[in-house]
């Protein structure tokens, strides 16, 4: 068999591969760019439960969405990795910082998370919307929550920690999202004002049938309870995993086997079931 040279492979713009990667990618990013442009974004919601009794809804996490040209409903996984270190990636935390404190206005009764990053911070749209709305209704802060991931408060933790010591006063709370997932270290929980953390859902799936992961999340509960951190745990897909993680003290449960997040907000479908229509 001839061996083929190098010369023989692909390289750099010549590689399909990479090419059909780059357009892809630029596709998904214009995708985005419309979506913002002509309003076609959504949050979707999904419950948080406690744990214990009344075990009944803590609170509502409202993910991110943007409408295809068909008018489908995309979800962040498939567009997030490719805009979030982009202007548009900033332009939609403000959406759904904007869509979320909207949500919480026509709903007094409910409490909402939405994510948020590092870059957020320092960007002044995103910062403006935030102080029109609490402006309008300072209780607002009392009923929001902002989610922050592991990997992202680590980029600027001193930005991230001061900016968490201002919004103290307007009662907003923080949520470390994907606990466990990335390096976070522990001493750092002595410095940020987390009021809450995300066992990330890698550790979650599967949990009652897996060892490693079992004391792997008794020993982030643990961290956590140290800190008088309240604990939830997300991708709770099974009644097994939910009955292990409750024996072994979360504070609140996430996944599909209360509810996949959806377009349609929950509480209205409960009212609905409530009243027959």
């Amino acid at each position: 068999m001839r061996n083929r040279k190098r010369a023989d492979l692909p390289e750099g713009s010549d590689n399909p591969i990479s090419a059909a990667v780059t357009s892809r990618d630029h596709s998904i990013v214009q995708m985005a760019t419309e979506a913002v442009k002509h309003k076609q974004c959504r949050l979707a919601f999904q419950p948080v439960m406690q744990a214990h009794p009344p075990q009944e809804v803590a609170f509502y996490e409202g993910f991110i969405r943007v409408l295809d040209e068909t008018g489908r409903v995309i979800p962040a996984r498939d567009f997030m990795p490719q805009v979030e270190n982009t202007p548009i990636g900033r332009d939609l935390d403000c959406v759904a910082l904007e869509m979320g404190l909207r949500t919480l206005i026509r709903n007094p009764g409910i409490r909402l998370s939405i994510n948020m990053s590092a870059r957020s911070i320092g960007y002044d749209r995103w910062s403006r919307v935030l102080g029109r709305f609490l402006k309008k209704d300072a209780s607002l802060g009392e009923r929001l929550i902002l989610e922050i991931s592991e990997r992202s408060a680590m980029q600027v933790p001193e930005l991230v920690v001061d900016f968490m010591d201002r919004q103290q006063e307007r009662g907003i709370a923080f949520a470390l999202d994907d606990f466990g997932a990335s390096n976070f270290s522990f001493r750092h929980f002595r410095e940020f004002l987390f009021d809450a953390a995300k066992i990330d859902g890698q550790f979650i799936r599967g949990i009652s049938s897996t060892p490693d992961n079992q004391s792997l999340v008794r020993a982030l509960i643990a961290v956590a309870r140290e800190f008088e951190i309240l604990v939830t745990a997300e991708s709770v897909e099974s009644p097994e995993d939910a009955s292990f993680l409750i024996a072994n003290g979360v504070d609140c449960l996430q996944g599909f086997l209360y509810g996949a997040p959806s377009v349609t907000p929950p509480w209205k479908q409960e009212n609905n079931a409530k009243t027959g229509s």
